[in-house]
């Protein structure tokens, strides 16, 4: 066999090891990238039905419901060729199709929830915060319209409008029964203030009126009652200040 014969085959084995690593890398970045998209998927679709059986029934209504639906029976759809082997995957998807069908008649059967303490009004929060953020992601993924999208996130806003309002609402209602008019007084306060620091502080006038005449009974009940003293500090006066602040999650809209 001549040297040049040789070299040849040195060369042409040489270049036949590099395009199987090659392929090798290229097969493994595949394969990681499925991985990849299969994860968000399947975790998106857990977060979807989470979202649709959590929501207070106070705050979902059926087109909520079917929002939610659609969104994860497309996610679904989108998993289904990537993870063929997932048991559970097709009955869910029949389910959810099932549910679409129904259109504005799907069933609502969330319980209301009576909003009395920091804990729930800030577990609400976060629920609304993770409906944010899959409507921004099917935006973008283009499963949602951006009027849709823009529609569903004005909601959102007016939803935590109304968790505040309804929380200091109970809480003021709940310390007027304890016989406290002034925690009462602070609480109906803390709501008004809410709502006339929106921007559009006229979509809840029905909600201001009901917290005013809340103020005004508590106020005079309390001119009735031990004054407490000025330096008394007050858990209410601290509370929900995580929740009235600029959250991130608000920034993150859509234009």
């Amino acid at each position: 066999m001549s040297p040049v014969l040789i070299t040849g085959l040195v060369i042409a084995g040489l270049f036949i090891l590099i395009a199987i690593g090659l392929i090798n890398q290229i097969v493994e970045k595949n394969n990681l990238e499925k991985a990849r998209i299969r994860a968000e998927l399947s975790d998106r679709m857990r977060r979807c039905a989470n979202l649709s059986v959590s929501f207070p029934g106070q705050m979902m209504t059926p087109a909520l419901k079917l929002l939610l639906t659609r969104l994860e029976l497309g996610l679904g759809e989108q998993l289904r060729p990537l993870d063929k082997k997932n048991a559970t995957l097709e009955p869910r998807l029949a389910t959810l199709r099932n549910a679409v069908a129904k259109g504005e008649e799907i069933p609502v059967e969330n319980a209301p929830v009576k909003v009395i303490t920091e804990a729930q009004a800030k577990e609400i929060r976060l629920l609304m915060e993770d409906l944010h953020a899959q409507i921004v992601w099917a935006n973008k993924q283009n499963q949602l319209e951006t009027t849709a999208a823009k529609r569903w996130i004005q909601q959102i806003q007016r939803m935590m409008v109304m968790l505040h309002v309804e929380y200091f609402s109970n809480v003021g209602q709940q310390a007027l029964q304890q016989g406290s008019a002034h925690k009462a007084r602070l609480a109906f306060e803390r709501g008004i203030q809410h709502i006339r620091k929106q921007a559009n502080p006229a979509d809840y006038q029905e909600q201001l009126s009901k917290l005013e005449a809340s103020y005004s009974h508590a106020n005079k009940l309390e001119q009735t009652q031990q004054q407490p003293k000025l330096d008394e500090p007050s858990e209410l006066a601290e509370g929900l200040k995580s929740l009235e602040s600029e959250d991130d999650w608000k920034k993150n809209n859509i234009y």
